[in-house]
């Protein structure tokens, strides 16, 4: 058997952490043949304590560290693992028990693969509506990955279940620390330059716990829109042309709430607050409402994601501009 370190990155997580621990010990693949580095990103919680005293027949390696966040936490995981294939999970992903043995088996049977596994969400577990949407736009790839309608790319390289050949991460330098969100996605990009190849399967189940913050989830898709500028220069990448063919096929509705809202920050408060107040109304009440739920919180996060990228960019006129420019190059070559 190959042997396999998981890296866990935690902060202030340990009720969870704890039944991450209890899953990966009822793996259906050799416990001798697994380590387990628990990277403690300055938790405050008692998780450096319960790490400390833990009775388990895994082979556990606690690594403590100042909070630094996520990418330097599994750098530091990076480093202490000690075994041929390292696989990512996060503190709040509860690993089926034939995850590691579905991420080995693929390991096994070619070099150079990124392998990445689905993160579910549990059976009778609540999500807030807005985690509810992000969990209903992942299952929407997962079933189109599964289906063949495309390929698994660096795009999806999410870093709460998912497995690399150590060395890969060693020669490319591991995580970027300049960055706090997407940070796998950016990793994703310099192994895939250096010939690493990807792919999904949907065997490798995780069941993702996951609970944020409405705050925390508006955070996010600006991230990932200053983000995509940002790899777009850093690695030359026609990301910007992905991102501008990608609003092309946007709904109107998107459209005109962009158009009305970039570079207007009181506008798009209101919009957003509008937006909220109908998605969280309608989530409970039918099929139809939770369709209405899911169509709103798409318009926050569209608009947010662009806000971020024409913010990257240098404002409204700038994007729209692009956005313009792309649609007549492709009317010219179609």
């Amino acid at each position: 058997m190959t042997s396999v370190s998981i890296v866990i990155p935690t902060y202030n997580r340990l009720p969870r952490l704890k039944h991450v621990i209890a899953a990966i010990e009822r793996q259906d693949y050799p416990l001798e043949d697994i380590e387990v580095v628990i990277v403690s990103d300055g938790s405050t919680d008692g998780t450096d304590a319960y790490l400390s005293s833990i009775k388990t027949p895994l082979n556990i390696r606690f690594v403590p560290q100042a909070n630094a966040g996520p990418a330097a936490a599994r750098n530091n995981g990076i480093r202490n693992a000690q075994n041929t294939i390292v696989l990512f999970l996060d503190d709040d992903v509860i690993p089926s028990p034939k995850l590691v043995a579905e991420h080995m088996q693929l390991q096994a049977s070619r070099p150079n693969l990124v392998v990445l596994g689905p993160m579910l969400t549990p059976p009778n577990f609540r999500l807030s509506p807005w985690v509810a949407w992000e969990q209903a736009m992942l299952d929407k790839q997962y079933a189109a990955l599964q289906r063949g309608n495309w390929e698994a790319t660096e795009r999806q390289f999410y870093t709460g279940n998912t497995s690399v050949p150590r060395q890969a991460l060693l020669k490319s330098g591991g995580f970027d620390e300049r960055f706090r969100r997407a940070e796998d996605i950016e990793l994703a990009y310099r192994l895939e330059q250096q010939g690493m190849e990807f792919t999904f399967t949907m065997a490798a189940v995780g069941y993702h716990y996951a609970e944020r913050s409405f705050a925390s989830w508006l955070q996010t898709p600006y991230i990932y829109g200053q983000h995509d500028i940002v790899f777009s220069r850093e690695h030359k990448k026609p990301i910007l042309e992905f991102v501008y063919e990608g609003y092309k096929y946007r709904n109107p509705l998107t459209h005109m709430i962009v158009f009305l809202c970039l570079d207007h920050p009181h506008v798009s408060s209101v919009v957003q607050a509008v937006a909220k107040r109908i998605a969280d109304m309608s989530y409970q009440t039918s099929k139809l409402g939770r369709r209405i739920s899911r169509a709103a919180y798409s318009a926050i996060f569209n608009l947010r994601y662009y806000q971020g990228v024409a913010d990257e960019l240098g404002g409204r006129n700038v994007f729209f501009s692009g956005a313009k420019a792309s649609r007549a190059e492709n009317k010219l070559s179609s």
